[in-house]
């Protein structure tokens, strides 16, 4: 799979997040501070894995309807993905 600009540009605010905390930390920032920004980047990063598999998914099942496959395991298989990474 192709991942496009958008999906990159999430994960490198995520790093950017990442490196604040870091910085934080080495400011000796207040620890609710702290949490608040891990706590951002986690959901950050929740909602790309999302954006990741939601997109695989419509790839998947665009595939398999041209090629006259079934989809019921596609659709499986990507709620387990987002289940076992909660």
């Amino acid at each position: 799979m192709e991942y496009d600009k958008n999906v990159k540009n999430r994960l490198k605010r995520v790093d950017g997040q990442i490196k604040g905390v870091l910085s934080m930390m080495d400011q000796n920032k207040e620890c609710k501070d702290i949490v608040t920004q891990l706590s951002a980047a986690r959901s950050a990063i929740d909602r790309t894995m999302g954006l990741i598999v939601s997109m695989n998914l419509e790839q998947c099942v665009r595939t398999n309807i041209e090629s006259g496959e079934k989809t019921e395991n596609l659709v499986k298989e990507a709620v387990d993905l987002l289940v076992k990474s909660r």
